[in-house]
């Protein structure tokens, strides 16, 4: 599958559609989602045009893909969502294909929190 430059994750990254933003770095993009599926939910996406999970791992820097796992737990820490030992925590979930769930064709990991996130699949 490619990249699909009209998607809405990349006119987001362009600027073209506003996004309530958490944080930015050279590497990443995060933002609240705008239909929260939990009190906290946090998209992060890469700034590279990267379809899926298995499309980034395969294709992505050293860089870019230590910068997206930093990039998460930055944004975990910002949302206060990270600190288990205060009773924290937080799922990051990342779909990948229409099996999967994906409904955005742009990588992008989800970060659920702020109340008991439930079981995993049900």
């Amino acid at each position: 599958m490619s990249y699909d430059k009209n998607n809405i994750f990349a006119k987001i990254l362009r600027g073209e559609i506003p996004c309530k933003k958490i944080y930015e770095d050279e590497f990443v993009l995060a933002f609240h989602d705008i239909n929260p599926q939990k009190k906290v939910h946090a998209l992060v996406i890469p700034k590279g045009e990267y379809v899926n999970l298995d499309d980034f791992s395969s294709k992505a820097s050293e860089k870019e893909i230590s910068g997206l796992i930093r990039g998460i737990g930055t944004v975990a820490k910002k949302i206060g969502v990270s600190d288990v030992v205060k009773g924290g925590g937080y799922r990051s979930l990342v779909n990948v294909g229409e099996n999967g769930g994906q409904e955005v064709p742009h990588l992008h990991f989800h970060i659920f929190g702020g109340e008991k996130v439930g079981k995993m699949v049900s």
